[in-house]
């Protein structure tokens, strides 16, 4: 089962799970962090889901995407930036995927803008390791995409992968908190319902059409799912079981 209420979680071995939407999922990273023994307590903070003071019962925490953006004026908006600090404070290990990779950095005093020339991500894209991120892991070269802003790379960051028009990808801020502007944990039927709902979007500068969304889902999303097992082992310490085993072994002992 997928989805698992606050209070069914018990203990430190539960993801908090921030979503911004009645209908959105997890996706891929709540199933592969259930593979991994891991619960999911799954909150909506846009929809009144209060956010926890501490993250003392919980292993870690991940922020999805949305709609809205990090320089957004609504309360909401503002509290989930400044909740940031209880897992810097505390250290525990933080994923925050395009929009909570986007407050991340606005938490760290970065910015969050749109291109210069209007261009958007919105597809498939290349992706290039920097030297940092390719000694950590090994990286896809295509990923999915689905965004109109990007963010800086704050103070103290160490960036980790770059692409031509958002030239900031993924980054890692101390020991456990990262930030990715792509998207890795889309399913199947969660590609398709974004193909339909954000077909208005294909037309922005930069996107692609939705059939080379999902033509290109065949061609490169088996890559890009093995990466992400092995990047949510580097990020929360547990082995990804039933994925095909990397290249190269990830290891959070890594140096960056």
């Amino acid at each position: 089962m997928l989805h698992h209420r606050p209070d069914e979680a018990e203990g430190p071995n539960k993801i908090l799970v921030i979503l911004h939407q009645e209908g959105s999922s997890p996706g891929r990273v709540g199933q592969m962090l259930l593979r991994a023994g891991f619960d999911l307590d799954i909150r909506r903070h846009a929809l009144g889901d209060p956010l926890p003071d501490t993250l003392d019962d919980h292993a870690g925490a991940v922020i999805f995407g949305g709609p809205m953006s990090a320089n957004d004026d609504e309360d909401y908006v503002r509290r989930e930036i400044d909740w940031h600090r209880v897992p810097l404070r505390e250290n525990k290990p933080y994923l925050g995927i395009c929009l909570g990779a986007q407050m991340l950095v606005r938490h760290l005093g970065g910015t969050v803008s749109g291109h210069n020339d209007g261009l958007t991500e919105i597809g498939w894209y290349p992706l290039q390791s920097t030297p940092v991120g390719e000694a950590l892991m090994d990286w896809p070269d295509m990923v999915y995409q689905f965004h109109r802003e990007g963010f800086s790379l704050p103070d103290g960051a160490a960036l980790l992968a770059t692409a031509d028009d958002y030239t900031n990808q993924a980054f890692r801020y101390g020991q456990n908190a990262w930030g990715i502007q792509f998207h890795a944990e889309l399913t199947q039927v969660m590609m398709q319902r974004w193909v339909v709902r954000g077909a208005h979007r294909f037309v922005l500068p930069g996107a692609q059409l939705g059939h080379d969304h999902l033509k290109g889902r065949l061609l490169y999303d088996a890559n890009l799912r093995h990466w992400l097992a092995n990047f949510l082992q580097v990020v929360f310490g547990r082995a990804i079981p039933e994925e095909v085993a990397p290249s190269r072994k990830p290891s959070r002992s890594r140096a960056l």
